[in-house]
């Protein structure tokens, strides 16, 4: 009647009135979440919790192989054994004659000008190159003596020794080179540490402010402490010295993890694969300052020689070194844990405002393992569920980041091949195009050891491009020898 009460539209009714399937699986007040109409006003409707109506389906895994790794101590000879044929080609480039013409020069009947090289020098930078060669040594013997009282003698003796004869080798040179050369050239000398020291060991981690806190027996918040300087200098000299720190474990139980563990153990990882990272950095531009920038730092002013072509060994060497430490720091075994790890943290893609309003919403929750394609809202902000399933806090970006690196897990293997295979590609066009003898020389004995880093990064890739294209669950069926 024209005077009458009149009841909502069909078009209302189809809005708000009747709650889908999605609205009462998103609605569950248990969760915190209240479904949002175009009007942004929420239902008062009870429903159960979201985990309990849609489960989100266990994310399986591809076995992969046991790829064979090189030991620590043969890739420390290995890396050692490089370094000092990048440091003679060094010094090739630098001190290189025409032993070819006349012999009534004295400096033309050999080919490098031996009287012009500081030999205190190249002792110096070969003990610092060997520094982390003769402690695995000492630590691989540490570990296949057996455990006694007279071998834990024995070995703090022969520690000693060890440290005493290169403190006293680089006392000696240090003594040869002031007399020799002046201040200014010896403070080149000790420039990595004077770095390494504020822009390593004064860095933490950055914490969350739920991580910042600890919790005492009696149920009180003590807040973290920052560790003293000595503490973290100590530490990561300790890492530059011993071998790769193991492979964190991995927990994938048939029931779905909770989601803080999740966190905690991405948390742990991302810290883990930092400090490999900077292990990776540091030592790389340690060994290319050392085997390629300091020799030049000595040489004389009345001393020629081709710049560009010193320069760009210096950067071959600072690439070589990071794809050769890249490869033992991160093996594949370590990326695919870094993967699987990924695979159950997910990631939230931000939405525009006013996007996805159709849809229903849902506020987001730390307790509750999210499907794929959920929209929830977190910091008035939306965001929409990319992962198989999504833990992530949504507005951490540091979550963001380790779903990118990791959710494909041949995605560091393949950065590592294609940077070592554009190494060997311009090397070989310079080596084709190379009109001087020291060229041809020097390429061809850089080549040979990027060839057997190029080998086995192909070989990984090989082998485990196969076993990922399995479906997740199963994998090659015989281990590699």
């Amino acid at each position: 009647m024209p005077g009458g009460r009149r009841g909502p539209s069909r078009q209302q009714l189809s809005r708000c009135a009747l709650p889908s399937l999605q609205t009462l699986v998103g609605g569950g007040l248990s969760n915190g979440a209240g479904l949002r109409c175009r009007n942004s006003s929420a239902l008062g409707l009870s429903a159960p919790p979201l985990t309990a109506l849609i489960t989100p389906d266990p994310v399986r895994h591809s076995r992969i192989p046991d790829l064979p790794l090189d030991s620590n101590l043969l890739f420390e000879a290995l890396l050692f054994l490089y370094l000092l044929v990048a440091l003679f080609v060094q010094y090739i480039n630098i001190y290189r004659t025409v032993w070819w013409s006349s012999y009534s020069q004295p400096t033309a009947s050999t080919s490098l000008n031996y009287h012009l090289m500081d030999a205190h020098l190249a002792v110096f930078i070969t003990v610092m190159l060997a520094r982390r060669l003769v402690w695995t040594v000492v630590s691989e013997a540490c570990v296949a003596c057996p455990a006694s009282p007279l071998r834990y003698t024995v070995l703090l003796a022969v520690r000693l020794v060890l440290l005493t004869l290169c403190v006293c080798v680089l006392c000696w040179t240090l003594v040869h080179l002031f007399r020799n050369h002046s201040v200014l050239n010896l403070l080149f000398l000790g420039y990595p540490f004077g770095v390494y020291v504020p822009l390593v060991c004064f860095h933490q981690e950055s914490r969350s402010p739920s991580d910042c806190v600890f919790s005492e027996p009696d149920g009180s918040d003590v807040p973290l402490r920052p560790k003293p300087f000595l503490e973290l200098l100590r530490e990561h000299l300790r890492d530059q010295l011993c071998g790769p720190a193991p492979i964190p474990a991995h927990s994938c139980p048939p029931t779905p993890p909770s989601p803080d563990r999740i966190r905690s153990e991405v948390q742990q990882l991302k810290t883990d694969f930092n400090r490999r990272i900077k292990e990776v950095l540091f030592n790389s531009l340690f060994s290319a300052y050392y085997v390629a920038f300091l020799p030049l730092c000595f040489v004389k002013s009345t001393q020629y020689y081709d710049m560009r072509w010193s320069c760009e060994h210096l950067i071959m060497v600072w690439i070589n070194a990071f794809v050769m430490l890249m490869s033992q720091l991160l093996p594949p075994r370590y990326c695919d844990l870094l993967h699987r790890s990924a695979a159950h943290l997910g990631r939230w893609q931000r939405l525009e405002p006013g996007s996805g309003s159709n849809a229903p919403q849902h506020i987001w929750s730390d307790s509750t393992i999210w499907p794929q394609g959920v929209l929830v809202r977190h910091s008035r902000c939306l965001y929409k569920a990319v992962g198989p399933c999504n833990v992530a806090l949504p507005s951490d970006v540091s979550h963001a980041r380790f779903y990118f690196l990791f959710h494909k897990p041949l995605r560091i293997l393949n950065l590592l091949i294609g940077i070592e295979s554009s190494v060997v590609l311009y090397q070989l066009y310079s080596l084709l195009r190379s009109e001087r003898w020291n060229h041809t020389l020097s390429l061809g004995l850089i080549l040979f050891c990027n060839y057997y880093v190029l080998f086995k990064l192909l070989r990984d890739r090989l082998v485990l491009g196969k076993a990922y294209s399995y479906p997740p669950g199963h994998g090659l069926p015989v281990k590699t020898p």
